[in-house]
């Protein structure tokens, strides 16, 4: 199971860094490809407003 980013997301881009398979991309609202992500939560650990969640 992958996590996404919500609405909630204000591009801060502190989540990008800590993808350990580069599945986030950048935007206005940052993406996670489902495809690419392993479930590992590193994203969700550091998002400051809980963006990055459990799919």
């Amino acid at each position: 199971m992958a996590h996404f980013i919500s609405e909630d997301c204000i591009a801060c881009g502190v989540c990008q860094p800590e993808c350990p398979v580069e599945a986030i991309s950048e935007g206005d609202i940052y993406a996670i490809d489902p495809d690419l992500c392993t479930d590992c939560g590193a994203c969700a650990d550091v998002c400051p407003v809980g963006a990055a969640q459990p799919e």
